[in-house]
């Protein structure tokens, strides 16, 4: 049976996703086309929903997914064209979804399919578990849109020479290769997506709802280093970046569709 979460969800227009919970299984599913790239309040909304559903204690596994073309596309790059300002907004929301998942008391399974970019990697390196369809790529393409951030969750899906390989050069790799570095759990076909994730889910809302949150705490406590804190020290970058003649520059050639032009000059934008 859908849960009043699921109805609130859908009765909200600015909510760019859909939640249904089903014996013990939540199920959000991002929709907002065309690339579900969410903008500042998409971003706060969905850091919202993540946490409320950690704390339902009818909630025992969360499943997040895409509908659409891809997974998450990341932040709407053209409200950050337009209102530049807001990337404290934006950051902030960034912050608190990821947060949401990496230090949710139950279990996160990404199940993924299409592109996973920035934000979505935010997300596929907080949860716990992923899933990806085999038209799965996964990308930081920051540095091409004049930003930074993404690096501390994508390490924590692939090596340190990976990650900065894919960082510097913007090049996406698809799901086998992240299989076979050992980030995603299981590759299947697109059709087989939501029934390996809710699979996986469903084994393990079969346990002890007690034991699987002591089991994420603990496991949380002995990860090496602080996730947060590493995305906070890279939010300051993202921060600098706005700063730049570049990061403007980058902008706005991918929002009008050109090839960005740079003339080195790494002062503070006037």
């Amino acid at each position: 049976m859908t849960t009043p979460q699921t109805n609130s969800a859908r009765a909200s227009a600015a909510a760019p996703f859909k939640i249904d919970v089903q014996d013990g299984i939540a199920e959000l599913v991002i929709d907002h086309p065309p690339v579900n790239a969410l903008n500042s309040a998409g971003w706060h909304a969905l850091a919202k929903a993540i946490e409320q559903l950690g704390q339902n204690p009818d909630v025992r596994v969360i499943v997040l997914r895409g509908e659409g073309r891809g997974f998450c596309a990341g932040v709407d790059i053209k409200e950050l064209a337009a209102y530049p300002q807001r990337i404290v907004d934006v950051n902030a929301g960034n912050y608190e979804t990821f947060r949401a998942v990496h230090r949710n008391p139950v279990p996160v399974i990404a199940a993924v399919h299409g592109f996973v970019l920035g934000g979505g990697i935010g997300i596929c390196g907080a949860a716990d578990i992923i899933v990806a369809s085999e038209c799965a790529t996964f990308g930081v393409p920051e540095i091409d849109r004049g930003a930074m951030g993404g690096g501390a969750h994508l390490q924590r899906m692939f090596g340190v020479q990976k990650v900065r390989t894919m960082y510097f050069t913007g090049d996406p790799i698809d799901a086998a290769e992240a299989y076979r570095l050992g980030a995603v759990e299981k590759v299947v076909t697109r059709a087989e997506l939501r029934d390996a994730a809710l699979e996986m889910a469903r084994k393990i809302a079969a346990k002890s709802p007690a034991m699987v949150r002591l089991a994420k705490e603990a496991l949380n406590g002995v990860e090496d280093g602080n996730l947060e804190d590493k995305y906070r020290w890279e939010q300051g970058f993202t921060l600098q970046a706005y700063m730049t003649a570049d990061s403007t520059e980058a902008r706005d050639a991918f929002v009008q569709g050109r090839e960005a032009r740079f003339d080195g000059d790494s002062k503070a934008a006037a």
